[in-house]
């Protein structure tokens, strides 16, 4: 592969795959990830409330509820960053990264998904088995985050080139 062809793949990792992925320099991955985390970490919060016995049937519904929106937001997300993953050249260092970025996502929607299972046949009852799920996924989706920083942050994907970027700070 000559510089000129990994300069190509480069730029096109920054561009979008469809609108639908967003537009160039604004990803909508990076917006639509914020619903799970939020989600998920509220549901973490309200099952701790609920097993410490504040508002227990209120809360362990409303951690069901926070579960199940986080899973949809989820699947959103997932298939905006496969419109991002399939702009990443082949054996590369970057794509390596995504690779594990989209494993760690989808064990985190899958811990989420039995999470829920779990907490279904008592919905208003706080489940021990299903905030130790949401707790062993906020977790994942923690080393997931710090991958997509990696890829957003050292590795550019989806982020404007840096000529786009100078011209900002120009008076």
């Amino acid at each position: 592969m000559t510089a000129t062809d990994s300069e190509q793949e480069f730029r096109r990792a920054k561009r979008p795959r469809s609108v639908i992925a967003g537009p160039y320099g604004h990803p909508f991955h990076a917006t639509v990830v914020t619903i799970p985390i939020g989600a998920w970490t509220a549901a973490v919060v309200f099952d701790i409330a609920a097993l410490l016995g504040a508002a227990p049937g209120a809360l362990a519904t409303g951690a069901l509820w926070l579960v199940v929106i986080g899973v949809i937001g989820a699947l959103i997300a997932a298939v905006l960053g496969l419109m991002d993953f399939s702009q990443l050249p082949e054996r590369t260092k970057v794509r390596r990264t995504a690779v594990w970025h989209l494993a760690f996502n989808s064990t985190a929607i899958v811990l989420f998904i039995v999470s829920a299972l779990v907490r279904l046949p008592k919905p208003d009852e706080p489940s021990v088995g299903g905030f130790i799920l949401a707790l062993i996924g906020i977790l994942v989706v923690g080393v997931s985050g710090a991958l997509g920083g990696e890829l957003a942050y050292r590795h550019g994907v989806r982020v404007a080139d840096e000529a786009d970027q100078e011209r900002a700070y120009t008076r």
